[in-house]
């Protein structure tokens, strides 16, 4: 049985514009290989509700898990919590619960439960609530779309709450094999074994060396440990001499 598949939805301004380096997709991607979720797209869009909106439906329909990071905050521009609910046509208010989480953290910090600090209360219709064990604020799962922070510590920890009570495939397995060679070199055997094992990724990323020769990094990737190292053992093979 293929391995469940997922997308990543990367939200905010100031990720297109360059102000902020994203670093949520590095590790979602390291955590959903680790756990058997095949990552299939990420997409970034603006803080624009229509985008969001569209990105939303669209992958939402061709993978089994969608993940969001970014703008569930207190400020004006943190709109994807109505644009989630908009996107399955859900009602969207402050809800009980999640009211309940902030007040307890905020009574316990001392500090004032505002009318800003309330938006992060708003909760769609039929969400069920992702724990947020750094800022307490929580996010939420809607369908299959899971609706976390942007901030990389918040976000880290609201995709080990989500992962334990996900069902995954058979991990990925990767082998690296480095050559010495041009991809010129490399490309013919490479694909033949590509060929001859279709259900393996292989990949080659060229670099060059300081006294300007270039070489590759192969990367063989699969579910099948064995599988993955015998390739990786025959392309070795060919370049031995």
């Amino acid at each position: 049985m293929p391995n469940p598949t997922a997308a990543m939805l990367v939200i905010g301004d100031e990720i297109l514009s360059g102000r902020t380096r994203d670093a949520n997709m590095y590790h979602l991607a390291g955590k959903l290989t680790a756990a058997g979720i095949d990552l299939r797209e990420v997409r970034v869009v603006s803080d624009d509700r229509e985008a969001i909106i569209a990105a939303v439906k669209a992958l939402s329909e061709t993978v089994d898990h969608v993940f969001t990071s970014g703008g569930i905050g207190p400020t004006h521009d943190d709109i994807t919590a109505d644009c989630i609910a908009a996107a399955f046509g859900a009602h969207i208010d402050v809800r009980a619960d999640a009211r309940a989480i902030l007040a307890a953290h905020y009574a316990k910090t001392g500090t004032e439960m505002n009318a800003a600090r309330l938006r992060m209360a708003r909760i769609p219709d039929g969400a069920e609530l992702i724990d947020n064990p750094v800022s307490a604020a929580p996010g939420f799962t809607l369908g299959n779309v899971h609706v976390m922070a942007g901030v990389p510590a918040i976000f880290q920890a609201m995709v080990e709450s989500v992962l334990a009570g996900l069902s995954g495939g058979a991990p990925l397995v990767s082998e690296t094999l480095r050559i010495d060679r041009g991809e010129g070199d490399i490309a013919g055997p490479l694909g033949a074994l590509a060929a001859e094992f279709p259900t393996l990724s292989m990949g080659s990323y060229p670099f060059q060396q300081p006294d300007g020769r270039f070489g590759a990094n192969v990367v063989i990737r699969g579910t099948d440990g064995a599988l993955v190292r015998e390739v990786r053992a025959r392309l070795a093979d060919v370049f031995a001499a």
